[in-house]
């Protein structure tokens, strides 16, 4: 007997969305367009893996880079990908959209023999198909003679397996050749050879999803109840009628006369950006009711939530919730009319769905200097040009170092100035790599650079974590603390725009007292002006210091991920002990230390007294030193626990 251990497998349309930027254009006007995962049953793959359920996409894309990143995107969400083929002969699809106003939503498919019409009975087998309680179609593919005979095979498998079949009607008729290419905004067009060719799947069915629109197309005409009944009698499916901003109508037995005697339940009323995708949201949220034995009102609640999210937000896939987000959202919907607007709930967005994975260890190599590799070359009558060469030979040395100490994802903090190179190297590695963003040692704060940090950020890859060092007191003069706390919460917000990390390295200032409450009083104060980072870079605390700083974070950031330590230059005898003591704590993930490794080796390396070999090996072996001191001192930490 074949274990159930999928809950859903979404056969049909991957691609790519091309989403306008510009909000308020015309399609032509668009200047530059945001890339997300499209198409519908990968959206809706995406969104039920977000919501907790074990979804497998079952497609082809292309053998390419855009293929790759769809590929890339859903694993990433928890999709299964095994039955993700790729096929060489096709391109991925593709799509073009924009958002001109609240009714208007141009869009371009890309579709021409793409590779998801492509995906063959060759591509999966009947084991496959009965490893999961529901199989979801969507409604394009069916609209080839290849595409419905996969399909069509799919669900007799699925019927002989005891796996429910899904039917997301998903009607466009540009993709049934029913319009011109450039109307995909285009939503119904009545046409008896569709119906004729959808009524043929029904009998298949155990759940069926659409709009009005789409249960017209399915049942042969424009008035919504007669279409109800000519489903009806072709299926004992349990139907259901989405309706935008007034809900959904569910009807499980027979079709009454008016749609409001059937299971009606009330969506939520917020401000309309972009209705696109929102269908797919709302399958994802009321099969993650549905597959989890919830009742129909539960689940059509929590797919009304999801629409409604969606609506307000840019993008398709991406937008869609959490299971965090979405019970938060589901508890306070009624005080949220502008879900984009909402600080807590775009903050569960932000740190729930985030684009990398959760870091266990963190063993970074720090060489993002700017002021004090200047000041090595002025002290050595060194050119500045040789900071590149060297900032590349420090990379080489990262790399070794972590081979040496067996180290998997090694971690970099490097600068734009005079390490580009070095993080176009590292770059898609899956290293963690943190950029600098401040002006060094400015104080108040000053970032660098002559445009403004969100244009910079428009050109960083995801995966640079933004860091910011300010040098800062609780106790601060109370103008120069504004100033520094106003530019920190600026470059947070950019942050959240943008979607990148965001790293706060923190170092009180010199000329007053620091005692064991000032880091923590330090966070809380952050933590109240609504900034909330992804990760601290901290000097080394006391016990007293680390416990308070540790509460602090779990209470009101618990999502954070968590804290590296900073060297100040320090000899590696000293990091030793206060490494000791951090490794007790677990919100600290590591370190990212710097001169304390490379500082003495770079030196001689500029007095020309050792060479490249020599150098590389002699900060890698420091490196080794430092990974092995921390990862010997929190495995004593965890022998420790499970002794105790």
């Amino acid at each position: 007997m074949n274990t159930k251990n999928l809950d859903v497998i979404c056969l049909g349309r991957a691609a790519v969305d091309l989403y306008g930027q510009q909000i308020g254009c015309r399609l032509e006007d668009e200047s530059s367009f945001a890339k997300y995962l499209g198409g519908s049953s990968g959206n809706i793959a995406y969104g039920t893996a977000r919501l907790g359920l074990k979804s497998a996409m079952l497609t082809r894309v292309g053998n390419e880079h855009m293929g790759r990143f769809v590929k890339e995107e859903l694993s990433r969400a928890g999709v299964d990908v095994t039955h993700v083929k790729a096929d060489n002969e096709r391109l991925t699809g593709l799509v073009l959209l924009g958002i001109k106003d609240q009714d208007t939503f141009p869009l371009i498919f890309y579709r021409n023999d793409c590779a998801d019409m492509a995906v063959s009975v060759e591509d999966f087998d009947q084991n496959f198909i009965a490893s999961s309680k529901s199989l979801l179609i969507t409604g394009t593919h069916f609209s080839t003679e290849h595409t419905f005979k996969t399909s069509l095979q799919a669900m007799k498998w699925a019927r002989e397996s005891k796996t429910k079949v899904i039917l997301d009607i998903d009607y466009r008729p540009v993709l049934w050749g029913l319009t011109g290419l450039g109307e995909g905004e285009n939503r119904f067009v009545s046409a008896a050879n569709v119906t004729q060719h959808l009524q043929k799947i029904l009998p298949y069915c155990d759940l069926i999803v659409g709009t009005e629109e789409e249960f017209h197309i399915a049942g042969g005409s424009t008035d919504t109840i007669q279409c109800l009944k000519a489903i009806r009698g072709l299926t004992e499916a349990v139907l259901v009628l989405k309706r935008g901003p007034l809900g959904c109508n569910v009807f499980s037995e027979n079709i009454p006369e008016c749609l409001d005697d059937g299971l009606t339940v009330q969506g939520v009323k917020v401000e309309v950006l972009n209705v696109l995708g929102a269908g797919d949201a709302f399958m994802s949220g009321f099969l993650s009711g549905w597959l989890r034995d919830k009742s129909l009102t539960e689940c059509c609640q929590l797919a009304n939530a999801c629409g409604a999210i969606v609506v307000s937000r840019h993008g398709c896939a991406p937008a869609i919730p959490s299971k965090e987000e979405l019970k938060y959202y589901l508890a306070n919907s009624t005080d949220i009319p502008r879900p984009d607007l909402d600080q807590h709930l775009n903050y569960l967005h932000r740190v729930t769905t985030r684009y990398r994975a959760k870091w266990e260890e963190v063993c970074a190599l720090a060489f993002d200097h700017r002021k004090q590799f200047i000041e090595m070359m002025n002290e050595t009558g060194t050119d500045e040009s040789q900071i590149i060469v060297l900032k590349k030979l420090l990379l080489e040395a990262t790399k070794l170092g972590a081979d040496k100490a067996k180290l998997t994802t090694p971690g970099v903090l490097i600068d734009d100035s005079f390490g580009q190179s070095a993080l176009n190297e590292v770059s898609g590695k899956g290293w963690w790599v943190g950029r600098p963003v401040e002006l060094p040692g400015s104080r108040p704060l000053h970032l660098e650079g002559k445009t403004s940090i969100g244009s910079r950020l428009i050109c960083w890859p995801k995966e640079h974590i933004v860091k910011c060092l300010v040098f800062y007191h609780p106790e601060d003069e109370l103008m120069i603390r504004h100033q520094q706390e106003q530019q920190i919460i600026s470059l947070y917000e950019d942050c959240c725009a943008s979607g990148h990390e965001f790293l706060l390295e923190v170092i009180p200032s010199k000329d007053l007292q620091v005692d064991d409450d000032t880091i923590s009083r330090t966070l809380m104060r952050f933590y109240n002006l609504g900034v909330y980072p992804d990760w601290w870079k901290l000097p080394p605390q006391s016990e007293s210091s680390w416990q308070a700083i540790q509460q602090i974070i779990n209470q009101r950031a618990p999502h954070c991920r968590g804290v590296v330590i900073l060297g100040l230059d320090a000899p590696i005898d000293e990091l030793v002990a206060g490494f000791k003591t951090a490794a007790n704590y677990s919100i600290v993930k590591g370190f990212a230390v710097g001169r304390s490794i490379f500082a003495d080796p770079a030196r001689q390396w500029l007095k020309n007294i050792i060479n490249d070999e020599q150098l590389i090996e002699l900060v890698a072996n420091n490196y080794q030193q430092l990974i092995t001191v921390w990862q010997t001192n929190r495995q004593n930490t965890k022998c420790l626990r499970r002794v105790g």
